[in-house]
């Protein structure tokens, strides 16, 4: 009978770490983006240096390293959000950059935040999630955690960007899709000294009415400068299931 009990016990442990239980996190009422749960998923062996999968992956890396402005408008997928953090990581981690910024526009995909509890931060929390995700891949939950304590990491909405200028820093906008041509212009021009900038998204996706989107005017406005790194991604680029890039042209 002991060693039946032991055996249970040993089951409900496991059950506790399975990652269920960390996606129920989010109905708590104090659920915290980078709680110990998560912590416990994301504190785990990583690869330092990512490789490109893709020569438009491998393009934008090259990019990102050559300019301090960089436009990667891409399909879902594509990996565009995760190579810029990463290339982020890295720039703080060399002691390029004192400070990395991540934003994006407090645009809800077909529902309402307001219906949401919690205070603004816990609203935003679970959609910043995906830049969560990514941070804690490259530097793990805790560090992620200190680091944005120390005021290290900044994860904010566009809104918040007003009057700022960002210097030793680097910033990434992503989801630009979903702002409008002024919210873009006023991105853009917080960009300061030793700084550096990627903007990303996909005009295909956005989440506002038709002909609000800025991002493509922008981008065509800003192509003929040189010293600014344009990069498009396509279907061959998507690094999910080969089903995506199947779906997405037929849904286009």
């Amino acid at each position: 009978m002991a060693k039946k009990s032991r055996k249970k016990s040993a089951k409900a442990s496991a059950n506790n770490q399975h990652p269920t239980n960390v996606v129920r996190a989010f109905g708590s009422a104090d659920w915290h983006p980078l709680d110990e749960a998560i912590d416990r998923q994301r504190d785990k062996s990583f690869v330092r240096r990512i490789k490109p999968r893709s020569e438009g992956q491998k393009e934008l890396m090259e990019a990102i390293k050559d300019h301090n402005l960089t436009l990667a408008v891409a399909p879902a997928g594509t990996g565009k959000t995760y190579l810029a953090i990463a290339a982020a990581v890295e720039a703080l981690e060399a002691g390029e950059v004192e400070r990395i910024i991540l934003s994006r526009p407090a645009m809800e995909a077909g529902e309402s935040l307001g219906y949401l509890p919690g205070d603004m931060q816990e609203k935003m929390a679970p959609y910043l999630r995906p830049l969560f995700d990514a941070l804690g891949d490259r530097l793990g939950g805790k560090r992620v955690r200190q680091l944005m304590e120390e005021g290290t990491i900044e994860i904010a909405p566009v809104g918040f960007m007003r009057g700022r200028t960002l210097n030793n820093a680097f910033i990434v906008i992503d989801e630009a899709q979903n702002c409008t041509y002024v919210q873009l212009k006023m991105l853009l021009s917080r960009l300061g000294w030793n700084a550096t900038m990627v903007v990303t998204g996909d005009p295909r996706q956005s989440d506002l009415l038709d002909g609000m989107s800025g991002l493509t005017e922008i981008e065509e406005k800003l192509s003929p400068l040189e010293n600014i790194g344009h990069v498009r991604l396509a279907a061959e680029d998507i690094v999910r299931h080969p089903l995506v890039a199947e779906m997405l042209n037929v849904l286009e």
